[in-house]
């Protein structure tokens, strides 16, 4: 979940949700079978926090992989040359899409914070040092944002 959307990953969490699965099954059918109140707490309390979970995911995995790897991406992107046309610095930060219609997150320096407004507002929008109009900016930090660009659209390529 925070290193990446690449299929290896894809199917180990496949075969891990496989196996935590037909456990919680087994625990159901003995639990049912043996009216244990305790066991049917703990299968309660795991599909409300893995439904909590997959409704928060977004935000885990863009926290989860800025802690881990920041410090590479700053690298990257403050290594940039300044643009001429008042483009801010940025690099992909994530990205998905199938036969063509893919969508990319940019991880974004932007050194007056002057996307700040656009992240509290999480709001779609046009914004200074942006080419396209995107439909989501979030913060992660001072300076630094992760822009969500419609499908079909980047860096180089507005539709």
């Amino acid at each position: 979940m925070i290193l990446g959307n690449e299929i290896g990953t894809f199917l180990w969490t496949a075969l891990i949700a496989a196996i935590v699965g037909l456990a919680l099954l087994v625990v159901l059918f003995l639990t049912i079978r043996h009216q244990s109140i305790a066991a049917l707490s703990m299968v309660a309390v795991f599909g409300a926090v893995s439904w909590l979970l997959f409704r928060v995911s977004d935000d885990v995995r863009a926290t989860g992989r800025w802690l881990i790897q920041s410090g590479r991406y700053k690298t990257e992107i403050l290594a940039q040359p300044n643009s001429t046309n008042g483009e801010l610095k940025h690099a992909e930060w994530d990205g998905w899409g199938f036969a063509g219609a893919d969508t990319v997150v940019y991880l974004v320096f932007d050194p007056n914070d002057s996307l700040a407004a656009a992240a509290k507002g999480n709001s779609p929008g046009k914004y200074s040092g942006i080419p396209c109009e995107v439909p989501n900016v979030r913060r992660l930090e001072n300076h630094w944002y992760t822009v969500l660009f419609y499908t079909d659209t980047d860096w180089n390529h507005c539709s």
